[in-house]
């Protein structure tokens, strides 16, 4: 079974523009996700898929594949062309964040494994349990709950499940009953393909939430637990934190 990786790469960004060419440690972002994917024992090819010449001049530089697409208004419609056009034989295709270098690689393969062992599940996501009350109250933070055999239920902004007789304090940090969602993604390539052309459903439009389309489709999302989220790289702050935890470690 052959499984790509696919990092969408855009250059603009409205908090941090040109964040994945920064390169205050010496090598730009998108190297250090690039780097930490390619450690994926799972993985059999991986490529950038960008819109910008300049981001894939830069993976070049570095020795990695890249390939230009069109405009796209997500990450998903951008490696769905790449599969078109790109990765004729991939089976299942890995959603990579460009902007998380500090990814786990096994993170990648538990996911890739948990669709493999799936042959129900449609696509495969990861969660990890909140242990902040900040977090849960965050509605930059999305929350997933699962069915019994661990596949999706439905995702929110909102702290769900919602404890109407306690305080949800009391769960905190050792029994919380609830997930964070990260955003990464597996598919089955013909889900994907079809995915993509399905038009924004009612509920993904009120949350703003991508992978509702595939639930209210009727999809099934498998989901894995980990033990921690991945950071994102959202803010000059989030990019400062980053550089000081790198050099910490060199």
């Amino acid at each position: 079974m052959q499984v790509c990786g696919v990092i969408p790469a855009r250059l603009q960004s409205t908090r941090l523009p040109g964040k994945l060419l920064l390169n205050e440690t010496g090598k730009t972002l998108i190297q250090h996700t690039w780097e930490a994917a390619a450690s994926s024992e799972k993985l059999d090819r991986l490529i950038v898929a960008t819109d910008s010449l300049e981001i894939m001049e830069c993976v070049h530089g570095f020795g990695g594949k890249a390939c230009l697409t069109g405009e796209h208004p997500n990450g998903t419609d951008r490696i769905a062309e790449v599969a078109m056009h790109e990765l004729f034989d991939a089976e299942i295709l890995v959603n990579i964040q460009g902007d998380e270098p500090e990814i786990s690689p096994v993170f990648i393969d538990k996911l890739i494994e948990v669709l493999i062992q799936s042959p129900t599940a449609d696509m495969a996501t990861l969660a990890t349990p909140i242990r902040e009350l900040d977090q849960l109250q965050d509605s930059s933070c999305t929350k997933v709950v699962c069915r019994t055999d661990g596949s999706a239920m439905y995702f929110s902004r909102l702290p769900i499940p919602f404890t109407r007789d306690q305080n949800p304090e009391i769960f905190l940090p050792e029994q919380s009953p609830w997930l964070l969602h990260l955003g990464i993604y597996a598919y089955r390539r013909a889900f994907l393909l079809n995915l993509t052309q399905i038009p924004p459903t009612p509920l993904e439009q009120l949350e703003k939430l991508e992978q509702l389309r595939a639930l209210e489709s009727g999809a099934t999302i498998q989901v894995a637990q980990v033990s921690h989220p991945s950071v994102g790289i959202d803010t000059p702050e989030d990019y400062a934190q980053f550089v000081s935890r790198y050099q910490q470690n060199q």
